[in-house]
């Protein structure tokens, strides 16, 4: 029996940032807690956020790394208590958005932080943070409307956290924000964003509204990204290309699979420090090419919302398409070494991302996926 839930509020547009002091006043917020990332606040988009504000916030943490950690967020945490703030504005790309609701989960539940992670089925002892207001300056996570954060812990372990009271309360999405997003973090970020489309899509799970969504979303990626890697200032392909990305993300409400099981593996590699999008675009054709005629009434679909003839290869116009934004054909290609898959593989198979693949992925499949994305 399906159960579909959907999710939150959103203003969309250009300039839809100076709609933030309204946002806030509708959900009650007197004191926010703006949490970022060094990078934005070194290229000024912080200082657009806090002039759009009007008043100062509670407190700023910029000191997001580029993969969540738990010591990170626990350092947040304990900002966010002394600036005796009443909510939180996540500025930035999936990191801040993740770091925010990890930081939230701190401030509202007992330790330890782990016991609240998927992988010990902590879904059931998390109940509500403080306000969460989200704010995208990329294309590609979706966080700003999806009920997961991905962090990597204290004891090494990359794990994903997920309940409806992640979702934020209300999201911010202004593609005047992404304007000036280089040509290489365009291109990841909206690879990450079409392949949370796809792997919803192809999950079996029923949710029909979801996979309609991540059709049109796989729709406006293909046909905005490579004018969006081209020329950063093109408005219109910035405007589809944060749709496509929030659809994504309303998407992924029916799961995801394989690829973001090993991404989230391989992402924990400390040493590499691994681009999440980037992980997902290499890995995304191996896994569609080992799935096959499995899900072939969804390749279909998929094919006709790509504009692909009702025989190509999927596999490979995800490959032909990473090479023209420039995105890297392999994992090697990144740095990622034959012995830093067993160790993965480990990780892939009890992520939980991996129950709702599009066919059943177990220790092997996963090393048949690491060697030929290798």
């Amino acid at each position: 029996m399906a159960q579909m839930n959907y999710l939150t509020q959103c203003t969309f547009d250009f300039g839809a940032l100076a709609q933030l002091p309204k946002v806030l006043k509708a959900h009650g917020v007197a004191r926010p807690f703006v949490v970022t990332d060094p990078g934005l606040k070194a290229n000024g988009l912080l200082d657009q956020l806090l002039t759009a504000l009007g008043a100062a916030p509670a407190g700023v943490f910029t000191d997001t790394p580029a993969n969540p950690t738990e010591s990170a967020s626990a350092k947040a945490a304990e900002a966010y208590r002394a600036a005796d703030a009443d909510a939180i504005i996540a500025f930035g790309g999936g990191s801040s958005m993740d770091l925010a609701k990890a930081m939230g989960l701190m401030v509202t539940h007992e330790g330890p932080f782990e016991r609240l992670g998927a992988s010990q089925r902590g879904m059931k002892f998390i109940t509500k943070i403080p306000p969460l207001i989200a704010v995208p300056t990329t294309a590609g996570t979706g966080s700003e409307v999806s009920p997961g954060a991905v962090v990597i812990l204290d004891n090494g372990r990359k794990e994903t956290f997920v309940s409806a009271f992640l979702v934020p309360v209300a999201a911010v999405c202004d593609p005047e924000l992404t304007l000036g997003l280089p040509p290489g973090l365009t291109a990841a970020t909206g690879m990450d964003a079409m392949t949370h489309c796809i792997e919803a899509v192809l999950t079996p799970v029923v949710h029909p509204p979801a996979e309609a969504i991540g059709l049109d979303g796989a729709e406006r990626i293909a046909t905005y990204i490579e004018r969006a890697v081209k020329d950063g200032s093109d408005r219109e392909a910035r405007w589809h290309m944060m749709m496509g990305s929030f659809e994504g993300a309303l998407a992924f409400a029916k799961g995801l699979g394989a690829v973001h099981g090993l991404s989230h593996a391989l992402g924990r590699i400390h040493e590499l420090k691994l681009h999440h999008g980037t992980l997902n675009a290499v890995i995304l054709p191996h896994s569609l090419a080992m799935i096959g005629n499995a899900a072939e009434a969804k390749f279909a679909r998929l094919r006709r919302a790509l504009g692909l003839a009702p025989d190509a290869d999927l596999s490979q116009y995800i490959t032909d398409l990473n090479a023209r934004i420039g995105l890297p054909a392999s994992l090697s290609a990144m740095g990622v070494k034959q012995e830093h898959g067993e160790n993965a593989i480990d990780y892939a198979v009890s992520d939980l991302a991996t129950l709702s693949n599009a066919v059943p992925f177990d220790a092997e499949k996963y090393r048949e996926l690491f060697s030929r994305a290798l």
